[in-house]
């Protein structure tokens, strides 16, 4: 008879649909057989403990070295050698070490030396039967930096890096001179192939010398670059001034490389001051002195160094470190030097009445062409990754920024000429960038978008840039002709009232409230200054069309200056161009000619009608009085107007500058003397127009 089944036996696990509410329980005959998945279970079969591997000592290095030194390409295999001149400059930062060799020797051997404490040989107290230095070596998280009482600060936190420099070389040779004794332990793969061997007895050398070899095996290209090498050594020099750093490079490394010496020491006294002069050397800078100091001893938990220049002319950088360690991803270090700048900066501008000036600056436009060097030591500092890009330690923001701010407020009130130069050159910044966001962006209308441009502007049916052309034109009434008489399709039309600002003689804040350029900006569509964009230009030919007398003439002449001063580019480029409307309309009987001015009238006179004939002469007072067929005909048809191109007749812009300032900047006794200059020049013709 069968056996019913109760809820806690085993033949649950197989019943099918359970049984409805108040029926019997579900009974499964013996003769039922058990359905197993025979796929499943020969798939785990296949994975077993077997398959588990356990890799010891530095097997995990070698098997997976982007883990610990990103990747395998050069800027990694550059990262053995600071590993290892890290370790000699936290010996030179502690006060026991005054110099580092480094020695780059043929068959792409590198040498490392210091003359510090030397790695201890004696055996360690956990594992008896090995030196310390071999288990420094040959074992991952060893050394003596996880707390602070060998080192107050220190770039090595893990324990990890001089292993890794074992593990992925193919050999590694260290020498330890202690207490007048010398030491050799050798090295392959990770491996020691000799145990520690005790050389004898040696006067005047202490430290350790580490000469390695990468592994061809690791690295595709295992040899070092003699110019970056020599550039990693120089660096830490600056970076500690009680600190000597020699040089030496076999000739036969450097064939081709220009700028390596074979042979040179390293000192500086100045620290990043130094540094940053040597970078910024025959830049442009905004203010003449650099702005340096430091607080703190480097080596001691926070200490803060630093050097900063604003250059005129370049894109700027900043470079920093935490414990001599390159950060070039920055960090909190980082954060905290521009929250400082940014903070005194806008104190300084409080204080001198300028305050809502300086209201929308940000922390990039004052760091927006600096130049800046950084250094920070900290104890136990937190990096992102194994490589150290990033600092991560909150306190260190902190700390640079107390540092910094108070020497800058300082700084800043002690130099009152440099401190206003600055602040004008970071609020001009700030400015572009705004109008930058503003302009954003007038590309030409697309399928799905109409842009907003400037309201009185007429454009053109052509989107692309090629064939286009853009009239600036003095006054609404010569605006009305020019629209009826141009090619819709490829001329636009924006007039401008009157004469527009003085560029050269104006404020900034004039400039940036002025709407009439504001409307030509955003009409051309490739920005101003620094963010000018000949790509984004949305017109092949700017063509300025005035009236032809001195006012005309002296509008084009503030309309060029405005374009030198803002697009530089466009002139450089040849997009600007004066139009060349006549003067005089000559007619008899069928007869009719447009003359550009007096000697042309004079002319047309003589060679096309008769010396007895009753010309009609009639002078046109303005564009506007142009009826739309004769502005086509005269000024604007591409088959028979003319056109003045734009130039810059020099190439030394020193020149050019000087002559614009001299004839449109703020001072007019310049332009009275130009005047008295080119008197003998002008004649009655000339003053009654």
């Amino acid at each position: 008879m069968a056996k019913s089944v109760s809820k806690k036996d085993p033949a649950d696990l197989f019943a099918g649909t359970p049984p409805a509410a108040g029926a019997a329980p579900a009974v499964r005959r013996p003769t039922e057989p058990v359905k197993v998945d025979v796929r499943r279970n020969a798939a785990e079969g296949t994975y077993t403990a077997q398959d588990i591997e356990v890799l010891e000592g530095l097997e995990p290095v070698r098997r997976r070295p982007g883990m610990y030194i990103g990747g395998t390409d050069e800027r990694a295999l550059h990262h053995l050698f600071a590993e290892v001149i890290d370790n000699c400059m936290d010996e030179a930062l502690a006060g026991h070490a005054t110099f580092i060799e480094v020695s780059f020797e043929p068959d792409g051997w590198l040498m490392v030396s210091d003359n510090g404490r030397g790695i201890p040989v004696d055996p360690h107290p956990k594992f008896p039967k090995k030196s310390a230095l071999e288990v420094i070596m040959c074992m991952l998280h060893a050394g003596g930096k996880f707390d602070s009482k060998v080192y107050e600060t220190s770039g090595g936190l893990h324990g990890v890096g001089i292993s890794v420099v074992n593990a992925l070389s193919e050999r590694l040779e260290v020498e330890v001179a202690r207490q007048g004794q010398l030491y050799r332990q050798v090295f392959s793969r990770g491996k020691p192939v000799s145990g520690l061997e005790a050389l004898g007895k040696v006067n005047n050398r202490r430290g350790t010398r580490i000469r390695f070899k990468p592994d061809a095996t690791i690295f595709p290209k295992p040899r070092f670059n003699p110019q970056r090498l020599f550039k990693m050594a120089r660096a830490k020099a600056y970076l500690f001034a009680g600190v000597e750093i020699r040089w030496r490079c076999d000739a036969s490394l450097l064939a081709g490389i220009e700028g390596v010496p074979t042979e040179e020491t390293f000192h500086f006294a100045g620290g990043l001051k130094d540094y940053l002069a040597n970078a910024v050397e025959g830049q442009t800078l905004v203010h003449p002195d650099l702005f340096t100091g430091q607080s703190g001893k480097p080596g001691q938990n926070g200490a803060v160094e630093w050097a900063i220049a604003w250059t005129a002319d370049g894109d700027g950088f900043l470079t920093s470190y935490c414990n001599t360690i390159p950060t070039p991803e920055g960090g909190t270090h980082e954060s905290g030097l521009r929250t400082a700048l940014l903070r005194a900066l806008k104190d300084h501008a409080e204080r001198v009445g300028q305050g809502k000036r300086a209201t929308g600056t940000t922390s990039d436009d004052v760091m927006n062409g600096a130049a800046a060097m950084l250094s920070v030591f900290v104890r136990e500092p937190e990096f992102q990754g194994q490589t150290k890009d990033r600092l991560a330690t909150a306190e260190a923001q902190r700390i640079v920024e107390s540092a910094v701010k108070d020497q800058f407020d300082h700084w800043l009130a002690g130099n009152p000429n440099q401190a206003n130069k600055l602040l004008d050159w970071v609020v001009e910044r700030a400015e572009e960038r705004l109008r930058r966001r503003q302009e954003k962006e007038t590309a030409r209308k697309t399928a799905v978008k109409k842009l907003r441009l400037p309201g009185k502007l007429a454009d053109c049916t052509l989107t692309a840039t090629e064939g286009s052309e853009l009239f600036i034109v003095e006054g609404d009434s010569a605006g009305g002709s020019a629209k009826q008489a141009r090619d819709r399709a490829r001329q636009a039309i924006l007039p401008l009232r009157g004469k527009i600002l003085n560029v050269a003689s104006a404020t900034k804040d004039k400039l940036a409230q002025n709407q009439q350029l504001a409307d030509l900006v955003q009409a051309l569509g490739c920005g101003t200054g620094p963010s000018y964009r000949d790509e984004d230009l949305r017109y092949e030919k700017v063509i300025v069309m005035t009236d032809a007398d001195v006012d005309g003439a002296h509008i084009a002449s503030l309309l060029i200056t405005f374009f030198y001063r803002q697009m530089p580019k466009l002139i450089e480029d040849g997009h600007l161009y004066l139009a060349v409307p006549p003067l005089y309309r000559l007619s008899h009987g069928a007869k009719t000619f447009y003359a550009r001015d007096d000697k042309h009238k004079d002319e047309i006179l003589a060679k096309e009608f008769r010396s007895n004939a009753k010309v009609e002469i009639g002078r046109f007072k303005g564009l506007g009085e142009m009826m739309p067929a004769q502005l086509k005909e005269t000024t604007m048809d591409r088959k028979s107007r003319t056109l003045l191109r734009v130039m810059l007749l020099t190439d030394d812009r020193a020149e050019t500058a000087s002559a614009v300032e001299r004839l449109m900047g703020t001072k007019a006794e310049t332009r009275f003397a130009f005047i008295q200059e080119r008197a003998e020049f002008a004649s009655d013709e000339m003053l009654d127009v």
